[in-house]
């Protein structure tokens, strides 16, 4: 999967859509804004998509 910095991606348990902020060690940083303030997490390139393939997903 190839994802780049600014790009939105989904979390593929809860569904959350973030945007890329780094990138390193197989590590992917997230930010998202859930309502009350800005989050900021690092995942596993394995656990989140990208939207464009959740989208086609969900057709």
């Amino acid at each position: 999967m190839f994802i780049s910095v600014s790009d939105e991606v989904k979390h593929k348990e809860d569904g959350q859509t973030m945007i890329v902020t780094g990138i390193a060690s197989g590590m992917v940083e997230c930010r998202w804004y859930d309502g009350y303030s800005v989050r900021r997490e690092a995942f596993r390139e394995d656990e989140i998509m990208p939207t464009q393939i959740a989208r086609q997903l969900a057709s």
